[in-house]
């Protein structure tokens, strides 16, 4: 039986939705559209996340709103989610959503769920509406729970702000991931480190695919129109950070660096928000440093900022589980803005950098040689200019959202048909 080339009623949750209007990622949005103007009947449903606009701009009604975004409709929940907030108030903001997102999926004749991870209590609607209502559903893991937080928990791990998560919680997590994992029509990842812990929970290897995380290349071109903050002179290399700020990014080490770049004409932008920016911000004051820092601001304003930029910056925290277990949207749409790339993530990124000839790794945690890398790329504007070439041409050979999204389509058709493992696979093909 081959894939149905039916129009399907299909029911997408992501909690953390936004469009290209907002300061976060876009994955969603990209993949929803997608799904719509291939024939298809989406529901997204989403909560009220910080950073994100989700296209609605009127009132609640009994909890929620909805109206069409893009092509597909969209149902926005009353539920506001911010990094900012404490652990517990987080935790009932997921367990809400998970509810409110059950009434929907059982609510309703839907022939395929999409249940895209964090939070793992995505997870749970599906499940829900598979036994109850035998819909079969796709479950997407974008961070690996329980492994990241249970790995930045740890005696020596970095914690994210909030405390570490108890081992009980993880417990339960584990047991939910291990159902999503085993009992999904499909399973995509972003990573191949991410798949590999599908894999250990009960994934059937040919259920499982990798997806990356990808960049408007469109919308990260060519036709971006450049500009820089008043506070960058003439002459000065710009490199930009633009991302969350929180401990698991490990920001500190670019001030680090920037106090060694004093009067080299190296300016660091930092875009974005979260826990540590008001002492990040403190210090940079205090100390003078060589850096300026920027709100959260829409993908289009970003594009532009980024095309009028040197070099992109990636930088985590130094915990050995980020090697594999992170996809920054933030590497593909430096290497789409054609930003030669300098990172202190090991592992993929690196390989991915080495492979393209198209930016610097230094250790974790070593402001020292983030600064000795950026010292090398201003002093070689010859290099840098190859290296955004190089950057470009990764891009599009392997973070153009557009052809993702469309392999997207072709694994939903396959997993709603339920089709046999042959044809899944033509599917997928790249």
């Amino acid at each position: 039986m081959a894939p149905t080339a039916m129009a399907l009623r299909i029911l997408y949750l992501h909690q953390h939705f936004s469009t290209p209007d907002g300061a976060t990622a876009t994955r969603a949005y990209n993949h929803a559209a997608a799904l719509a103007a291939a024939g298809h009947a989406v529901t997204l449903a989403c909560g009220r996340y910080a950073g994100a606009t989700t296209g609605l701009d009127g009132p609640f009604r009994h909890g929620a709103r909805r109206g069409p975004v893009a092509g597909f409709e969209v149902v926005e929940f009353d539920l506001p989610y911010g990094n900012a907030q404490s652990l517990a108030h987080r935790s009932l903001v997921f367990l809400r959503y998970a509810l409110a997102a059950s009434r929907l999926s059982l609510g309703q004749s839907w022939d395929l769920v999409i249940a895209s991870s964090t939070p793992p209590t995505v997870a749970i609607p599906a499940l829900l509406a598979r036994r109850l209502r035998g819909t079969p559903f796709l479950f997407e893991i974008r961070d690996p729970w329980p492994e990241l937080p249970a790995a930045l928990s740890r005696p020596g791990g970095t914690s994210t702000g909030s405390g570490g998560v108890p081992g009980a919680v993880l417990g339960a997590i584990g047991r939910l991931a291990d159902a999503a994992c085993s009992r999904a029509a499909i399973v995509v990842a972003l990573t191949e480190g991410m798949a590999r812990t599908a894999l250990a929970r009960g994934t059937d290897p040919d259920r499982l695919r990798v997806l990356p995380q990808g960049a408007d290349l469109a919308l990260f071109g060519p036709d971006a129109r450049p500009w820089r903050p008043a506070e960058a002179r003439e002459g000065e290399m710009v490199a930009v950070y633009a991302g969350a700020h929180g401990r698991a990014n490990g920001l500190g080490v670019l001030l680090d660096a920037a106090a060694l770049l004093r009067a080299t004409g190296i300016r660091i932008l930092m875009v974005g928000d979260g826990a540590e920016k008001p002492a990040l911000v403190a210090r940079a004051a205090a100390e003078d440093l060589p850096m300026t820092f920027l709100d959260p601001m829409p993908k289009r304003r970003l594009a532009g900022l980024l095309a009028g930029a040197d070099v992109g910056l990636l930088c985590l925290a130094p915990v050995p589980e980020f090697a594999e277990w992170t996809a920054p949207n933030k590497l593909a749409e430096c290497l789409a803005a054609r930003l030669p790339v300098v990172t202190n993530v090991p592992g993929r990124a690196q390989r991915l950098l080495a492979e393209g000839g198209c930016g610097l790794t230094v250790p974790p945690g070593d402001g020292a040689g983030l600064a000795a890398a950026l010292l090398a790329m201003a002093d070689d504007p010859a290099r840098r200019r190859v290296m955004a070439r190089a950057a470009r041409a990764l891009a599009e050979r392997h973070f153009d959202s557009r052809q993702i999204a469309a392999r997207l389509v072709a694994t939903v058709e396959a997993a709603a048909g339920h089709a046999p493992v042959s044809a899944i696979r033509a599917a997928l093909a790249p």
